[in-house]
């Protein structure tokens, strides 16, 4: 995980190519076990004490996510907050997906 959050996300533009199955395996691998991997986003369940809480992490991923350059789908209600994590432009998975979990995992 540490060799990911290290990364820097590189901009994206249309047209790039998704990760293929067995590479977006491999980077799965370097993350926290928490991270559920689908053929074109990752995602993961936090589950907290409260909204405020839940809401609090949503801005700290959020501030993450501006200062790399690469944003994330947020789900949010009381005590819990989903973060899928897909690169738009890839119409999937790219690197920055797995950087920006990395990074997430280390808040």
């Amino acid at each position: 995980m540490s060799d990911l959050a290290a990364r820097k996300c590189e901009a994206c533009h249309a047209g790039t190519p998704p990760l293929d199955p067995e590479s977006a395996a491999e980077l799965h691998a370097q993350l926290g076990p928490d991270w559920a991997l689908h053929p074109d986003k990752l995602v993961r369940q936090f589950k907290l004490k409260n909204f405020r809480d839940a809401f609090g992490l949503a801005t700290k991923v959020a501030l993450l996510a501006e200062e790399e350059g690469h944003h994330p789908d947020f789900e949010i209600g009381w005590g819990r907050l989903q973060v899928t994590l897909t690169t738009h432009a890839a119409n999937g998975l790219t690197d920055n997906d797995f950087i920006m979990a990395a990074k997430i995992d280390r808040l």
